[in-house]
């Protein structure tokens, strides 16, 4: 069965969400999880206490956030499985929904990308 991640991504500081939307979140998890869709899950913490690992170059260097130059960062993740890929994109529609219907301030982009069961081919191969 494919699985999927859904994640989230917001302008960072934005307001907490209202408790109607975590009500919501919480009935559609539930749902979710109930019908084998939702695996795992959860919300990310701002950038503040962030850390990244830069390769470039042949180097590696360590940024610590916060990072003044972000204009949006990945506030939610989620792992998803699904019959089809038809199925997720209708998922991933009815968590847009859930969002647009009891946090109707919030703006964000929710992006669901299939995960894949093997490792990429080299490139030289």
């Amino acid at each position: 069965m494919p699985r999927f991640m859904g994640f989230v991504r917001m302008v960072e500081g934005h307001p907490a969400p209202p408790q109607a939307m975590i009500d919501a979140m919480d009935v559609y998890i539930g749902e979710q999880a109930q019908k084998g869709h939702f695996l795992d899950g959860g919300g990310l913490y701002g950038t503040a206490d962030a850390v990244n690992f830069v390769v470039r170059n042949g180097q590696t260097t360590r940024v610590d956030g916060p990072y003044a130059e972000s204009k949006e960062v990945v506030g939610g993740w989620a792992i998803l499985q699904y019959d089809t890929l038809e199925e997720a994109i209708e998922g991933q529609a009815e968590f847009a929904e859930v969002h647009r219907a009891h946090w109707p301030d919030c703006e964000f982009v929710a992006t669901m990308r299939q995960i894949s069961d093997e490792p990429p081919a080299a490139a030289d191969a």
